[in-house]
């Protein structure tokens, strides 16, 4: 009898979550992950920080260490792109005509840079940071009184921002919306966040509405709408969000809508393909509709989620979302949903504080900085009815309010 054969197409965080887990309930088959780039499974998070800093190398990256990967039989493919996975015939087909036989497949292509048209003699000026060899590229245009210029104050912006100006650069974000990071954090945890990047020295203009970015001989050039002069800057950072790489799904026949649609398991509607992660739409129990997550936990935990659904084992994911970042030396986190008002416990001035999002008392999220057992507990608390005054009040342990709750659903 021939071994089973799962393939992953894309080499990421997911698919090396999703090996190292059906390796660890015992699949003894053969896994091969794919990836389009020249470089094993990595980690991403650090690319905007410690790898732009210069504080981290590439083998510090590497997810599936080359011991591991042959202590376990586990295959990578670098540098090759998959066109087209052929559900019926259970052929994954590579563009050079070649390709490999799978029993299941999964789709964890992640998601491209969404880019901006800029015009000029100098494309070597425009910057994004999605891989390795992005962070590569950046990295040296970090240097002391160069002027870097970065659209879009979303996190991964707002870290290349953190690093560059620990690093003496110049920095001047932009960004479309009146308060970056209003969308997921609100507006007053989003203020708080600009304040600590307009105290390190970060030039933040809200509310601003490009003309047009271009590139001259010895820099880039960014009209603003209404502005008497352009911006100009050494380089540019382009950080507006990704698009999820779905064009191999739908030349697969799967169905895409924003990312490729799956079941609370990670099941496409086709048997044995399934997605996960970035570029995935995922069914949530707890949301009541897809949805599409773009972060490092998420992949992490669907990773291990359809592992287990490439086994026959049912054990979905439904995580509320929780994502952290670091900046200034100072670790950021938020759990949750930015619903209601959040109250506020600690200094916020002194940029150590949670705020915790209520509607009519019941915990729907929590935005901290310096203060991750806060959201450790918020997590326990997410739908629970509190008292807000005990969450303001430091002298009371945020456990004993976990604790107490569930010692009343015993005694109900």
């Amino acid at each position: 009898m021939s071994r089973r054969t799962f393939v992953t197409v894309g080499a990421g965080q997911t698919a090396a979550v999703a090996a190292r887990n059906l390796r660890r309930h015992g699949f003894d088959g053969r896994i091969v992950l794919i990836g389009d780039e020249p470089h094993p499974p990595y980690q991403r998070p650090p690319l905007s920080k410690e790898f732009l800093a210069g504080t981290e190398n590439e083998e510090g990256l590497w997810i599936l260490p080359p011991k591991w990967l042959q202590d376990n039989d586990v295959e990578i493919i670098t540098d090759t792109t998959v066109v087209r996975v052929d559900a019926a015939a259970r052929a994954v087909e590579f563009s050079g005509g070649a390709g490999l036989q799978a029993d299941s497949v999964l789709f964890a292509t992640g998601g491209a840079p969404r880019r901006l048209p800029v015009d000029g003699p100098r494309p070597d000026l425009v910057h994004y940071l999605r891989t390795l060899d992005d962070a590569a590229r950046l990295a040296p245009v970090l240097t002391p009184g160069r002027r870097l210029a970065i659209i879009g104050a979303g996190f991964i912006g707002l870290e290349i921002a953190a690093t560059a100006a620990a690093a003496g650069v110049e920095v001047t974000v932009l960004e479309a919306v009146p308060v970056p990071l209003a969308r997921v954090v609100g507006p007053a945890m989003g203020e708080a966040v600009c304040r600590l990047h307009r105290d390190n020295g970060v030039d933040i203009r809200a509310g601003v509405q490009l003309a047009g970015v271009r590139t001259a001989a010895d820099g880039v050039v960014i009209d603003i709408a209404g502005a008497a002069a352009p911006l100009e800057a050494d380089a540019v950072v382009v950080g507006i969000g990704i698009i999820p790489n779905t064009a191999v799904a739908a030349a697969s026949g799967l169905w895409v809508d924003d990312g490729i649609v799956v079941d609370a398991l990670g099941r496409t509607a086709v048997p044995g393909v399934f997605a996960a992660g970035d570029a995935a739409r995922r069914y949530s129990p707890r949301a009541g509709r897809h949805l599409r997550l773009e972060h490092f936990d998420n992949a992490s935990r669907q990773g291990v989620a359809v592992a287990n659904a490439m086994l026959g084992r049912e054990a979905p994911s439904d995580d509320p979302l929780w994502f952290w970042s670091d900046q200034y030396g100072r670790n950021i986190q938020f759990v949750g949903t930015a619903s209601g008002t959040p109250v506020i416990r600690g200094n916020r001035d002194e940029f150590d504080f949670t705020g915790f999002y209520l509607e009519n008392d019941t915990v729907c999220g929590a935005f901290a900085i310096d203060r991750g057992e806060d959201v450790t507990a918020a997590r326990e608390l997410l739908g629970r009815g509190v008292d807000a005054a005990a969450l303001l009040d430091e002298d009371t342990d945020l456990w004993d309010l976990v604790y107490a709750d569930e010692d009343e659903q015993v005694r109900a």
